[in-house]
């Protein structure tokens, strides 16, 4: 024994010091050379956000991302409804959602005085001159918003426009220099991947929950706030709670991969998976706010068979196992998808080069075009491959005619705001939307009935006959400016392809 000794002691020291540099080695990270992406912050050009051979580093990316996440305040005053108009209920579990007044009010079309309501949420800044990014129902009919940084500072926030169709919202707070979140890649997320969540959940302060990405491309059938609901969730069961809606899903290096926007819950609050808005679809739908008021949608104009159906479904529609892709069930024959050649009974495998599996992936990366882009699909019909590039359209194709046809294309009825209201709200005059039905309003922006537009484009309307003008004067891309006449708030409707 003592002939080994004298090697040992250096030996134990060598291993010791191998084993100390390797756990350094290990926890070197390369920061990434980052550019920026349309309205929002930089974005991460790297290569997946964790490597087999590293261990899993939360503290750095919590350390980069927390401080662009943003605590949200809501005042909706008091206001009197109809049963219908009660408030609808938050994916998030709002404490006041529906079930709530429908039990104490019923719903039997009476009017109800709904008391002054507080809520609360979260949001990312995206740009570091104040533009802030959060989910629809966390501002939607909000009298106030008000914003509190990481730093306790609060701004009273402006809303820029928001997109109810995916649950997002784009405000902005009067301030620069702030520090806005890199951007992650949603479409090269893995499952199984680690990320964290950040929001200000319950009401508490910013708070950071770790899991992993658990499935993607979930669609729950949970948004009923737009008319066309795009639903293509990232899943994970890092911990969300309600007040987290609009926070932020990050990876490891702390690039934002989606906006936290839903709990599955029989409870209302966290029972196991959050879901998320993708990024990618995201910095669309923000993109397009902040460029025209509204989002650009595409559409193909085809129903697509759901993923759930029964083996006799499958047979009676002749849909077979191994046919990967979107069946096609129906074709709207003035839709984008017929005029290219699309039929009922195709097979759609891929967009833009991007293979496809579920009508919720499908959905949202058509959500990520406009009307006029020309879409890549490839086909297949009766065992052949095939390939279409069909143009995209708004939802109701290319809106024609002029004269009344123009007013008429809104969708909406209007009457002329009498003075004693324009003095009780203290503006010169407008044109009270009455009624919204099928038609341009309905389509592309979330307006409520009550709204009062007061510009069209850049031309000042008092009377239904000048909004007609108005109109006609128009061309291609304008916004309708006006305010609902319990809020101090100037709102901004944008209106894309307008043709008279």
């Amino acid at each position: 024994m003592k002939s080994y000794t004298k090697y040992l002691y250096p030996t134990l020291v060598i291993v010791a010091l191998l084993a100390a540099f390797t756990l350094l080695a290990r926890q070197v990270r390369v920061t990434p050379i980052s550019s920026r992406y349309g309205i929002a912050g930089p974005v991460s050009k790297t290569s997946p956000a964790v490597s087999t051979s590293q261990p899993v580093d939360f503290e750095n990316a919590a350390a980069s991302a927390v401080p662009s996440v943003v605590h949200i305040n809501t005042l909706t005053r008091f206001k009197n409804v109809a049963g219908k108009d009660l408030p609808g209920q938050n994916p998030f579990g709002n404490m006041f959602g529906e079930d709530f007044f429908r039990h104490f009010f019923g719903n039997n079309g009476q009017q109800y005085n709904i008391p002054d309501q507080k809520a609360s949420g979260s949001g990312v800044i995206i740009s570091p001159d104040g533009y802030i990014v959060t989910n629809n129902h966390v501002v939607s009919g909000a009298s106030e918003v008000k914003v509190i940084l990481t730093n306790r500072k609060d701004y009273l926030a402006k809303v820029i426009g928001t997109d109810p169709n995916t649950d997002l919202a784009l405000i902005k707070i009067d301030e620069k220099n702030l520090p806005a979140i890199h951007f992650g890649n949603s479409d090269s997320v893995k499952l199984g991947e680690w990320v964290l969540a950040i929001g200000y959940p319950l009401n508490l302060d910013v708070t950071v929950t770790q899991g992993i990405i658990s499935a993607k491309s979930r669609s729950l059938g949970i948004n009923t706030q737009g008319a066309a609901p795009v639903e293509d969730f990232i899943q994970t069961d890092a911990a969300a709670n309600p007040g987290s809606s609009g926070g932020a899903l990050v990876n490891t290096r702390g690039d934002l991969i989606a906006i936290n926007s839903a709990i599955a819950s029989p409870t209302g609050s966290f029972a196991g998976y959050t879901y998320a808005i993708p990024v990618n679809l995201m910095m669309k739908v923000v993109g397009d706010i902040k460029k025209y008021g509204t989002v650009q949608r595409g559409y193909l104009g085809i129903s697509m068979a759901p993923e759930n159906l029964d083996d006799d479904k499958k047979k009676e529609l002749g849909i077979t196992d191994n046919q990967k892709g979107i069946w096609v069930m129906d074709v709207d024959p003035k839709g984008a998808a017929a005029e290219a050649g699309i039929k009922k009974g195709d097979v759609i495998t891929s967009v833009n080069g991007t293979a496809v599996s579920s009508d919720a992936q499908l959905s949202e990366l058509i959500a990520r075009l406009k009307p006029g882009d020309k879409v890549q699909l490839k086909v297949y019909r009766g065992g052949n491959e095939m390939n279409f590039e069909p143009v995209l359209k708004n939802k109701l194709g290319y809106f024609k005619g002029m004269g009344s046809a123009a007013i008429e294309s809104l969708g909406a009825d209007f009457t002329p705001l009498s003075k004693e209201d324009a003095q009780k709200i203290g503006i010169e005059g407008g044109v009270v939307v009455s009624n919204i039905h099928d038609g341009i309003i309905s389509s592309e922006t979330n307006m409520r009935p009550g709204f009062i537009i007061t510009r069209i484009g850049n031309t000042p309307v008092k009377t239904v006959d000048e909004l007609k003008q108005a109109l006609l004067d128009q061309k291609g891309n304008f916004q309708i400016e006006g305010i609902y006449p319990d809020s101090k708030e100037i709102y901004y409707f944008g209106i894309n392809d307008f043709k008279k």
